[in-house]
């Protein structure tokens, strides 16, 4: 019935003009399709940026939330840390609040062939009180940087921070009218480089059908929010892709066992399932199981005409956080080992080979978790109670490289390889 209802209401407001529309219809990117992205958090602070932050993006000695270490010897600006480096320096990290560190990390871009980001916003920042704060300046810098070097740039509506107590989405769509309004990221001046797919300005929301949140996918307004997206007449003819959970199409393991998890997804456009900590080269023949997974999630979304994205990362590592966070179960440094890009190009490989049009990469900047793929370094800092991952003795742009590498297979500019390409 749900489902019926749903489609009855997108059926009925289908043939609105959005004549009033106040996206630019032209774009550098007009598909997903070839390209390789990325995702973007941009939440790193550092002591000394002015920002309003409480805690750092590296913590202190003792306490630390990140398991990568970048590498920051191209950055503009970077501030010291309480960390040491192998021969005794200080250890210094960058801060996303500043406009040139995000215009470095969209120069590598375009050096490197990644064909561009989705930009994290998180439900948090979408509140009224938060909306034009250090988040909406990050995405301005993100947005020039982006024209500047001509690179894909998109929205990515997080849930994480919906309570679900009496609260819904009604903020996102308030959000994306100011973003539209008054950041303008649809429809900027010149090389407008605002993602389409289906020629559409496409909008992410990521957090829907993961049993572990507090809201409730069915009654938080995501039906409103979907339509709004794709009809409103001044704001909407937006394409759609909804982040689940790996098990979507089955709802269980990491899913939700909820139906209606369906109902929303064939309202969208594009499905993207978060893989990351669901595969690993520890187990025997997981690429085989991810092959499987991905060939009968494209079934699904072949029959019910959704798009689908295949997610790939590097590896994984979650050590320092979980000394604190997770006392009881604390993780080993790079417990999905990288293993100097075989892992990742695995997974790359599988993707393409199944006939993945397009590919999200977690992440870009993720240093929390150890799945960046920026420059990270080899020689992080030691001592101390935190220990961070290494890289395997590769070069500091050793994923960057290789994601370009995968674009260019993607689009058939040069043939698939099933061993990890090598650097001439």
């Amino acid at each position: 019935m749900k489902r019926q209802i749903l489609l009855l209401i997108l059926l009925a407001t289908a043939p609105l003009a959005f004549s009033q529309l106040k996206h630019n219809p032209k774009t550098l990117f007009p598909t997903y399709n070839g390209l390789v992205m990325a995702g973007y958090q941009g939440w790193f602070r550092a002591a000394g940026d002015g920002s309003q932050a409480r805690h750092f993006a590296y913590g202190d000695e003792s306490r630390s939330s990140i398991d990568a270490w970048p590498d920051v010897s191209e950055y503009e600006k970077t501030y010291e840390t309480p960390f040491k480096l192998p021969n005794g320096s200080k250890a210094k990290f960058f801060s996303s609040l500043d406009k040139s560190t995000v215009d470095l990390h969209f120069k590598w871009m375009q050096q490197y062939g990644v064909d561009g980001v989705f930009m994290q916003r998180f439900f948090d920042d979408t509140r009224d009180n938060n909306r034009k704060k250090e988040s909406t300046a990050i995405l301005t810098n993100a947005m020039e940087a982006a024209t500047k070097y001509k690179r894909a740039i998109a929205v990515m509506y997080d849930l994480s921070g919906l309570k679900g107590s009496g609260e819904d989405c009604s903020s996102i769509i308030e959000d994306w009218k100011y973003l539209v309004d008054q950041l303008r990221v649809t429809s900027q001046k010149e090389n407008n480089t605002y993602l389409h797919h289906n020629g559409k300005p496409l909008v992410v929301i990521w957090g829907v059908g993961f049993p572990d949140r507090p809201y409730n996918i069915r009654n938080i307004g995501l039906e409103r929010l979907i339509n709004f997206l794709k009809n409103d007449p001044v704001y909407g003819n937006c394409s759609v892709m909804l982040g689940v959970p790996t098990a979507w199409r089955e709802l269980n393991a990491d899913c939700l066992p909820d139906p209606y998890l369906h109902d929303l997804i064939r309202a969208a456009d594009l499905v993207l399932p978060w893989t990351v900590q669901r595969f690993s080269p520890l187990l025997h023949n997981d690429m085989d199981r991810y092959r499987d997974l991905m060939l009968a999630d494209m079934k699904w979304c072949e029959e019910n005409h959704v798009g689908y994205v295949p997610c790939v990362y590097p590896g994984f590592s979650w050590h320092n956080l979980s000394v604190h966070a997770f006392p009881d179960d604390i993780k080993p440094v790079a417990s999905i080992p990288r293993q100097g890009g075989r892992f990742y190009w695995q997974l790359i490989a599988t993707a393409l080979n199944t006939g993945a049009k397009m590919l999200y990469v977690a992440m870009f900047d993720e240093v929390n978790e150890g799945t960046a793929i920026f420059k990270v370094s080899d020689t992080p800092p030691v001592g101390g109670a935190t220990q961070f991952m290494d890289l395997d003795h590769k070069p500091s742009d050793h994923y960057l490289w290789l994601t370009g590498e995968a674009a260019k297979m993607l689009r058939g500019e040069k043939p698939l390889t099933f061993t990890l390409p090598e650097r001439k």
